[in-house]
Order: C-alpha cells, then sequence, then structure tokens
C-alpha cells in the first residue's frame, strides 16, 4: 500500500526545524488559530505531525513559542 504524504512532512522534522513545522502546522491545520492555541495544544500538534521524529520533551516554552511565531507569519504570508 502506498501512503502519500504532504510535501512538507515527506522529511523528518526536529524542533529546530521551527520553519517547516509552521508551514506543516498550516497544512495540516488550516482552520486552526495559532494566535489562541495553549501550549499543551501546540505541543501536540507538533509531535502529531507526520515526519516529526524528536524527543518530546525538548519541546519546551521557547521552541514552542518560536513556532507560534513562525505559524503566524505563515499564515500572514498567505
Amino acid at each position: 500500500k502506498c501512503v502519500l504524504k504532504s510535501r512538507l512532512e515527506a522529511y523528518t522534522m526536529k524542533w529546530m526545524d521551527i520553519t517547516r513545522i509552521a508551514e506543516s502546522l498550516v497544512e495540516r491545520y488550516p482552520t486552526r488559530d495559532p494566535r489562541t492555541i495553549n501550549f499543551v495544544d501546540l505541543h501536540n500538534c507538533v509531535v502529531d505531525l507526520d515526519g516529526f521524529d524528536d524527543d518530546h520533551a525538548h519541546g519546551g516554552e521557547r521552541v514552542l513559542e518560536a513556532i507560534q511565531m513562525a505559524w503566524i507569519e505563515e499564515l500572514d504570508q498567505e
């Protein structure tokens, strides 16, 4: 069985792949507003992305804030 992944989630992502994570979040959650998401939900959204492969414990507040800001910027560019 062939499983197609989105073009952005085709490769492994780590916490420091902020832009790629943000792009994947826009694609995976098109109706979600990153301005209102809490960090627990954001953390869960990130670790649930196809291709995300990093230690879940490394997703601290600073990293999540950077991802949230990048997600907002991605939406503002559309």
